[in-house]
Order: structure tokens, then C-alpha cells, then sequence
């Protein structure tokens, strides 16, 4: 976490994170479905109209942040992608959108009996009858502010479902708070 005497620090009582979250995960959803996961770097609004001043017809100028697309991730597993990112200072935070698939409760003990083996795993995730796909917005500062959005793909019996709470993909935020260490 940053001193008390950061001035850049944004304050996680009053952190903008979970609003940006759900910016993300609006931005990405006008993309469908079926997409790799992305990369934004979260920057303070100030600081990139500074440097970059024809944005503000394009931007919220009364945003503390603003998120940016950045360049596909590797096409190798997401943890190891996410070890080689080093954000510079002047990134304030990060977030990931990804798709992943959501099991009930009970299928967990169903998955005990399986080889504990990433492809495999994903194999019968992915074949479970119960399954549910959704798209994971993870999103972190660095002050350690967190927040997460889940939205959970509708069907014809069902509309889209909107879940949001800072602790539904702890490892994930531990990842990206790892890309924000100097």
C-alpha cells in the first residue's frame, strides 16, 4: 500500500474501482460472447488528458480514472501471461475481462474425482450439465482497492445475471495486484 503521503493514492474508502469494474464489463459485452480475455490498464483521467489533450471529447473528463484497452494478452495460460506484465508508476491499476465457466456448489465434490490436471478440469467443467458461462471482470489499484464483476450468461429460461463482489476471484486479484508491485 502506498504512504499516507501519496498524493496520487486513490482513496479505497472512496475508490472508483467497482463503477470502473462494471465500465469494463459493459465495454466488453458490446463484443458478445466467445471472446479472449483483455487487458486495461486503469490511468488516472488527469494525467491522460495532460498528455494526450484531443481525448477529452472522447473521455468522461470528470472521472478520477479511465480504463484502456491494451494489447491482446499472449495466447499461453493467463497466469503465466499475467507474471511478465509490469506496469509503469503511472498506471494507477489494472483490470482483466474474461470468460469462464461457473459450476454449482455441489459439483466441486464431483471434481474431486477427476485428475487434478488444468486441461482436464476445464474438459468437465466445460461438459457439466450445470454449468453456467459468465464473464469475470477483476479489477485492482494500487492502494489494494478490489473489486469484481461477474456476469453470468442468460439463456432462454433466463436473463443475464449480474453478480458483483470484491472476493469472488481472490487468485485473480492477487495476480494483477502482483503485475502493480514496482
Amino acid at each position: 500500500m502506498p504512504a499516507d503521503n501519496d498524493d496520487n493514492a486513490v482513496d479505497a474508502a472512496q475508490s472508483p474501482l467497482p463503477s470502473i469494474a462494471r465500465e469494463v464489463e459493459d465495454f466488453v459485452s458490446t463484443g458478445g460472447w466467445d471472446q479472449p480475455p483483455q487487458m486495461f490498464a486503469l490511468v488516472r483521467t488527469a494525467e491522460l488528458l495532460a498528455q494526450q489533450p484531443e481525448l477529452a471529447d472522447q473521455l468522461d473528463v470528470s472521472a478520477e480514472l479511465t480504463p484502456v484497452a491494451q494489447d491482446p494478452l499472449p495466447e499461453q495460460d493467463l497466469g503465466e501471461a499475467l507474471s511478465g506484465i509490469e506496469w509503469p508508476e503511472v498506471v494507477a491499476g489494472c483490470a482483466l475481462a474474461q470468460e469462464i465457466v461457473v459450476l454449482p456448489p455441489g459439483a466441486e465434490q464431483e471434481l474431486d474425482s477427476v485428475p487434478q490436471e488444468t486441461e482436464v478440469l476445464r474438459r468437465v467443467a466445460a461438459e457439466h450439465p450445470q454449468r453456467r458461462e459468465a464473464r469475470l471482470v477483476a479489477a485492482v489499484l494500487r492502494n489494494g482497492s478490489i473489486a469484481c464483476v461477474l456476469r453470468l450468461r442468460g439463456d432462454q429460461e433466463r436473463p443475464d445475471e449480474i453478480v458483483e463482489h470484491p472476493e469472488l476471484a481472490p487468485n485473480l486479484t492477487d495476480a494483477l495486484m502482483q503485475t502493480l508491485r514496482p
